[in-house]
């Protein structure tokens, strides 16, 4: 009898150790490493002492396409201080590559670095599960918000649509606490290597 509670508890136990490792809104960002599609290296710990967005992307996710036609992420990173925010794609799709996240670039028009992930390692880490997943982290390093772009999953809003990115940034620049710090994540599923 014992050892079967035991494999129970066991059973029960892992999925929960797994989820500590995703980054958990009011705890330190995991440390990650990676290169950017020109092949420089950010480090999260590079970024302390400034609001850090970290956008989970993939160029040939409908929802993706959809917010970068709408210019949704270039927009809410044109409205902050860009000395005191920093924004960082980070594609964890098996099939990208740097030559992929370039080209992308170029044809979108945006500045900020797109990370490479192909391992799917950081998003794993971070517990990513849609294009895009959006976390906020403030200037000490600590996970302050994780959830979607916005409060418009299917683009059909007219107006009084809520940018909780933007939203969040804006309260951690004020020294106010963030008013929503989770949402549910909308998007495509981040393909992952298997």
């Amino acid at each position: 009898m014992k050892p079967f509670f035991t494999a129970v508890a066991l059973a029960v136990m892992l999925p929960v150790a797994a989820l500590a490792a995703d980054a958990q809104v009011g705890q330190p960002a995991p440390a990650f490493t990676l290169k950017d599609e020109s092949g420089k290296e950010h480090s999260l710990s590079q970024y302390k002492g400034k609001v850090v967005v970290l956008e989970w992307t993939n160029p040939d996710c409908p929802f993706v396409k959809r917010h970068y036609t709408a210019d949704t992420m270039q927009k809410t990173f044109a409205g902050v201080d860009a000395k005191k925010v920093v924004w960082l794609a980070v594609d964890s799709t098996a099939s990208n590559t740097p030559e992929k996240s370039a080209a992308w670039k170029k044809t979108e028009g945006f500045s900020y670095p797109v990370l490479q992930d192909a391992s799917g390692t950081v998003g794993k880490t971070y517990g990513a599960k849609t294009t895009p997943h959006m976390y906020v982290i403030d200037e000490q390093g600590v996970v302050r918000y994780a959830g979607a772009i916005d409060d418009d999953p299917r683009g059909s809003k007219k107006e009084g649509t809520t940018n909780h990115v933007k939203t969040a940034v804006d309260a951690l620049l004020s020294g106010k606490p963030v008013p929503a710090s989770t949402t549910e994540p909308y998007g495509c599923s981040v393909k992952y290597k298997s």
